[in-house]
């Protein structure tokens, strides 16, 4: 069951449709635009704790799972979250201060989660592996002890004492929830993007046949109207080959461009 429940909430966030009737699940990714290896992948990781291929993941569908999640998590379970624990803590016939404690607590923890989801949407995706737990849950599970050692005993309204019990069950399986996510952002996301941008970096630095020769001239300390000359281009051509040949190389002054041509072997000495 629980799996079946962990499923839901997949397909939810990569904002795939229920009642799909008998289609596999690669035909209801590629009906919705999903990357179906991308879904698998999430699915592997999260219901099975098994070895993703990082290489087969697709970084813009991951992005758009964890913004999905983190939506849920800001706007819809964790407002919730909170009602419920008002209803649980605050009995009309308690004069203690614990339970307003116990809600400013839990106030902390909805902070640390937007300032954590909002760095995110901004692109600072960092690791949580500085622990044995995510940092950002600390909170919720010193929540969670406050309320089951420190909540006053006198207190013994069935109907609060059920719905108390009732959003203790919420406040774990939001913490396992978080603490999955999490772990999708450190364990497939970081090396995807680490793959990504090795990759980027890979074939930004191949130069093409037209600008290696274009480089080589450059190289020899011919002007950009000589170049064009010598390779029947147009001055325009040459200056932008120029600007590619830079970007790709992160290198920009002449001696610079120089130095890789000889190290290169396009450039005798």
């Amino acid at each position: 069951m629980a799996q079946e429940h962990d499923a839901i909430m997949i397909i939810s966030r990569f904002g795939l449709p229920m009642g799909v009737g008998e289609q596999t699940i690669e035909e209801v990714c590629a009906a919705h635009g999903v990357h179906c290896q991308t879904f698998l992948a999430v699915v592997n990781h999260k219901l099975q704790e098994a070895d993703v291929d990082i290489e087969k993941v697709d970084v813009e569908t991951l992005h758009t799972y964890l913004r999905n999640a983190h939506a849920y998590f800001v706007d819809f379970q964790l407002p919730r979250l909170r009602r419920a624990l008002i209803e649980a803590v605050y009995p009309s016939e308690t004069a203690s201060r614990i339970p307003i404690l116990i809600l400013q607590s839990f106030d902390q923890f909805v902070q640390e989660i937007r300032t954590h989801v909002e760095n995110e949407d901004r692109g600072r995706w960092v690791s949580h592996k500085q622990g044995d737990e995510p940092p950002v849950t600390s909170k919720l599970s010193e929540l969670k002890n406050l309320i089951i050692k420190y909540y006053p005993s006198d207190i013994s309204d069935v109907k609060h004492t059920y719905a108390l019990i009732a959003v203790m069950n919420d406040l774990y399986d939001t913490e396992q929830d978080f603490i999955t996510h999490c772990a999708i952002e450190d364990d497939i996301l970081l090396p995807a993007l680490a793959l990504d941008r090795g990759k980027q970096n890979t074939e930004g630095g191949v130069l093409s046949e037209r600008e290696r020769e274009v480089l080589v001239q450059v190289a020899k300390g011919m002007s950009n109207k000589e170049i064009a000359d010598a390779l029947c281009l147009s001055t325009h051509t040459v200056i932008t080959h120029r600007k590619n040949i830079a970007a790709k190389l992160n290198i920009h002054s002449t001696a610079g461009l120089t130095i890789y041509a000889i190290a290169n072997g396009l450039l005798e000495i």
